[in-house]
């Protein structure tokens, strides 16, 4: 009982996030697509109302995602920027820096394990969808897996963009191999 009043660091208590509103909110829109999507047929038989109210509730979920939640549950954001002369499209990450802010074990294990089950739930969806006959829903299943995706593939790309320069900023800085190796070869030279 003592466990589940004082939750290890990195379990899976929304009480241990540093963001409790902002972990509260990403997932309240990431389970509502998906509970509208599933039982917006037993509250009413309008497919266009439940169409509409996912697709708004996904866009919401992207954005917020894309905008608020990864930047401040785990400290990475992207965004794609298009060069307007030659129309060429470039994938811009940014992460927080790890000197400056800790990120909370708990949300990380949030985000990273919502992010990755919400496509596989709409996968899922797509495949019961069609095992069923219903074709008409896969529209918004289509549509849900893509903005779901390009989230998740970006985050992705964004963790290991961030892990990269973490990498590089530790060995070229003072303490690391390259500091370490061009400090021993300059001593060297004016013995």
């Amino acid at each position: 009982m003592d466990n589940l009043d004082n939750p290890q660091p990195g379990s899976l208590s929304w009480r241990l996030s540093s963001h409790p509103i902002t972990l509260l909110s990403f997932l309240g829109f990431r389970l509502a697509s998906l509970l509208v999507y599933l039982f917006g047929l037993l509250f009413t038989d309008n497919y266009v109302l439940i169409f509409i109210v996912t697709i708004l509730l996904l866009a919401a979920d992207f954005y917020y995602l894309k905008n608020i939640a990864g930047r401040r549950l785990v400290g990475l954001r992207w965004w794609n920027e298009v060069n307007p002369q030659s129309g060429d499209s470039q994938w811009v990450f940014e992460s927080a820096d790890p000197e400056t802010r800790q990120v909370n074990a708990t949300d990380k294990r949030f985000f990273w394990l919502a992010l990755y089950a919400q496509p596989v739930s709409w996968i899922a969806l797509g495949v019961v969808s069609i095992i069923k006959f219903h074709f008409i829903w896969l529209v918004l299943i289509v549509i849900a897996i893509i903005l779901t995706v390009t989230n998740t593939l970006a985050f992705s790309r964004c963790d290991k963009f961030s892990q990269a320069s973490n990498l590089t900023s530790g060995v070229f800085n003072a303490g690391g191999l390259a500091g370490r190796i061009g400090g021993a070869m300059v001593s060297r030279m004016f013995k």
